[in-house]
């Protein structure tokens, strides 16, 4: 037990209505009976140590992977990092180091055809190199570290920038986990980004950036199977490029980029004779400039749709993209792509939670109303969590969903303390606020911390029929179970289970029916 679950368990054990005195009785008395062993120490001791260790490993390589990747592109390539680790000790680990290579490329199946390293990936290759190495696992990650830091040398200058940039990224990130499952403040935060680096670190360079998404062709397929719908866009370029649709058969290098799953990068478009223009106001003798094409890729590595660049807006002559800049904007596709699979996440979170409690109505009419709320973090390291509001469903069926942008804060809202201690603890909480009887359950992410709550009123019964409570069990176990594997899906090291991941309608549809699925699977191993 954590502090939150044990101060809960001793709540939930005396009760609301006891006395101080009883309660200090109940503190004396636990003092002087729990006792402890020597070798329960030791082992609780050994947990907190091994727990702080990990901690302190995964800065250590968190940081290492940084000053490689000065440029911020969010990945290192393996055989550069496999080039260097195969002169550590002059050579004399190179077994290991295949062994450990042969481990990592079975974990992560898109690493052989692609051959790039995520910050876990990085964490995980050098810890399995570790791993096969004689002695203590701990002093050999500090001598591969040690080797690795020494490998590559930055000016001030390029940490500078480095440091920068991972701001812009981490404010990308950052607005997908506050946006409320939306989108909006996620495309924001991306063109900022863009816009900041290319003042700051590109000449002051004026760009144009846009984003396109696949989408399965189902209107006109004569013209290819999948078609690119542009989702957002620099604000100049919205009369022109916003829900613009581009074809397999029309002119452009979005679709080359798209299957080779490489940047594309047009230093004259005016040469180049197969771009597609969309501003067609622009006279062709100033439809001059550079163009970059990026695909965006999943965790499994798999592109679902663009992110493209221009300099047609700049009238300066030298407005190339250069290499730093194109890593860079790299790193923005893959922060981009995190956030875009976190609120696609919550979305089906989201939706599986609208047909678990559809499904629920109907059989407990003594529920009252059940409000779900998603955690969302603070605006930085010393600031608590908040609560958004984002289903609101009444005994009578109605729901809103996400009609309200007020966030709950701890501090301002007293009577609804216990929402808090259930994210706190992660546990189940009953209690009564003014009469009126609540049970908030949290649901959880697969670490066991609490990524939503159900708040549940059944007014001024203290509970629920017996067929009424079995049911709304039935209904929360399923309901995690769904949550679970909706995040299991996105996980780099895990392969995904149908084809139309990337696909956003296909995507919905599929959490919806997750919830029917366990349901179903849950009565069979009961039949």
């Amino acid at each position: 037990l954590n502090l939150p679950q044990f101060v809960q368990l001793m709540e939930t054990f005396v009760g609301e209505d006891i006395s101080l005195p009883t309660v200090k009785r109940l503190i004396a008395f636990i003092k002087e009976e729990y006792k402890q062993t020597e070798e329960e120490k030791m082992e609780q001791q050994e947990k907190v140590h091994h727990i702080s260790r990990l901690a302190q490993r995964k800065l250590l390589l968190e940081a290492l992977f940084e000053k490689w990747d000065n440029n911020a592109s969010g990945f290192l390539d393996l055989e550069e990092v496999d080039a260097v680790l195969s002169t550590f000790k002059e050579g004399m680990e190179r077994e290991a180091l295949r062994k450990a290579k042969k481990h990592l490329c079975s974990r992560y199946p898109q690493l052989s055809r692609v051959g790039k390293l995520s910050p876990k990936a990085f964490q995980t290759f050098l810890e399995l190199v570790a791993s096969e190495f004689t002695g203590d696992e701990d002093e050999a990650i500090d001598n591969l570290v040690e080797f690795l830091t020494t490998s590559v040398e930055r000016s001030h200058m390029e940490c500078l920038r480095s440091f920068a940039r991972r701001k812009w990224l981490h404010n990308i990130q950052q607005a997908a986990e506050t946006s409320g499952a939306s989108m909006g403040p996620v495309y924001k935060a991306v063109f900022k980004a863009l816009s900041q680096d290319a003042e700051a670190h590109g000449d002051n360079k004026k760009i144009s950036a846009y984003i396109a998404l696949l989408e399965e062709n189902q209107h006109s397929p004569e013209r290819g199977q999948i078609l690119l719908r542009y989702v957002a866009c620099t604000a100049d370029d919205a009369p022109y490029v916003l829900n613009q649709i581009l074809y397999r058969d029309m002119k452009g290098v979005s679709f080359a980029a798209v299957e080779e799953g490489k940047p594309i990068h047009v230093p004259r478009v005016q040469l180049h004779g197969n771009i597609h223009f969309w501003n067609y106001d622009r006279p062709v003798e100033e439809r001059r400039g550079s163009l970059l094409v990026l695909p965006l890729h999943d965790a499994h590595w798999r592109v679902f749709g663009i992110l493209g660049l221009d300099t047609l807006w700049d009238q300066c002559e030298k407005t190339l993209f250069l290499t730093h800049e194109i890593s860079f904007y790299q790193g923005v596709s893959q922060a981009f792509s995190k956030a875009y699979h976190h609120v696609c996440r919550l979305e089906n979170v989201l939706q599986m939670t609208v047909t678990a409690l559809n499904w629920l109505h109907p059989r407990a009419p003594s529920i009252q109303t059940v409000i779900t709320y998603l955690v969302e973090p603070g605006k930085d390291k010393t600031s608590d969590y908040a609560l958004r509001k984002v289903i609101t469903t009444d005994n009578t069926g109605q729901k809103e969903i996400r009609s309200s942008p007020v966030l709950l804060l701890r501090k301002e809202n007293l009577l609804r303390v216990y929402l808090f201690k259930c994210i706190d603890s992660s546990e189940v909480i009953r209690t009564s606020v003014c009469g009126e009887y609540h049970i908030a359950v949290p649901l959880r992410d697969l670490s066991g911390q609490a990524l939503g709550i159900f708040d549940i009123s059944i007014r001024h019964h203290q509970k629920l029929p017996p067929h009424e409570h079995k049911d709304l069990q039935k209904m929360l176990k399923m309901a995690q179970a769904a949550c679970s594997e909706i995040l299991k899906m996105s996980l780099e090291e895990t392969e995904p289970t149908y084809v139309l991941e990337a696909e956003h309608v296909a995507n919905l549809r599929h959490a919806g029916i997750l919830f029917h699925r366990f349901m179903l699977q849950d009565l069979r191993e009961c039949v």
